[in-house]
């Protein structure tokens, strides 16, 4: 009988030890999910549990989305645009209607293999060169490293030409002029080319650029004639639209005349710049 106690006596101390035991377990469990990261001090990120990692890091900026390829064309071009406009003073509005319609807003076959954002065909060129059915089998297209070298080419193509020279008398923010004289000029073939150009501009109110680029009053205007001459030290200062055939043609000289003057070996001059001119007769 003694015995019997004894053995009840240690399987009571067992059971309440037991107990014991998971009571305190309980209580460290308890305070550790309150609080999970207060307990530790992490000496690099690298040891961050990866809740608090993620934590850190910066939200994702989200992608700007258009409903249409054409307005993606826009804004990955309009500032190009409007810098040649600054420099050429052909609107951006005509230079975008332009290249959403030549190039099919970046899409067509012509544009992806060549990044010939205007149709501007071979003709002299002497850089890299694609073959296109255009107006007849595999006419010869000029190609460009980088768009931006397409839209300085067109700049060039319209500034350097005499054909187009009307164009630059034209107000600059007078965009259905614009779009009327490019065709009158054979720019292109289709008879509805103006109308195609101006729907383009208004649909999508590209002339804004137009405005950004000449100010709110768009007075900024071209300043025609050779009232820039100074005639004592028989120089030009380049404004704003300025190119060496505008300039040549004032001063009744070629463009090679002008060029030797100022011993210049390519077509790039700058706003400010002072070339050397004859008096006109």
């Amino acid at each position: 009988m003694k015995f019997t106690r004894i053995i009840l006596g240690f399987l009571l101390m067992a059971f309440m030890f037991s107990c014991g035991s998971k009571k305190k377990v309980a209580k460290r469990s308890n305070r550790s999910s309150e609080l999970p990261h207060k307990e530790k001090i992490y000496t690099s990120e690298k040891d961050y549990p990866k809740n608090i990692v993620e934590a850190k890091e910066e939200p994702p900026v989200p992608k700007k989305t258009y409903k249409s390829k054409t307005e993606t064309y826009i804004y990955m071009y309009a500032e190009i645009a409007k810098k040649e406009m600054e420099l050429y003073g052909i609107p951006a509005s005509i230079t975008l209607a332009q290249g959403i319609l030549e190039s099919g807003s970046g899409f067509g076959e012509l544009t992806k293999k060549s990044n010939n954002h205007f149709g501007i065909k071979c003709n002299g060129w002497e850089g890299a060169k694609v073959y296109h059915d255009d107006d007849r089998a595999q006419e010869c297209f000029r190609k460009y490293k980088d768009p931006k070298y397409s839209f300085r080419d067109h700049s060039l193509f319209l500034s350097e030409r005499s054909r187009y020279a009307s164009l630059f008398t034209l107000k600059e923010d007078d965009y259905k002029a614009w779009a009327k004289g490019l065709r009158k000029a054979g720019y292109a073939t289709d008879p509805r080319y103006p109308e195609k150009l101006i729907s383009l501009i208004e649909r999508y109110n590209l002339h804004r650029f137009d405005e950004e680029v000449l100010g709110k009053s768009g007075k900024r205007g071209r300043t025609k004639g050779t009232a820039d001459v100074d005639y004592s030290q028989g120089t030009y200062t380049v404004k704003v639209g300025d190119t060496l055939w505008n300039i040549a043609e004032r001063n009744n000289l070629s463009v090679d005349e002008l060029k030797k003057l100022n011993d210049l070996r390519g077509n790039i001059i700058e706003i400010g710049q002072k070339l050397h001119v004859k008096a006109p007769r």
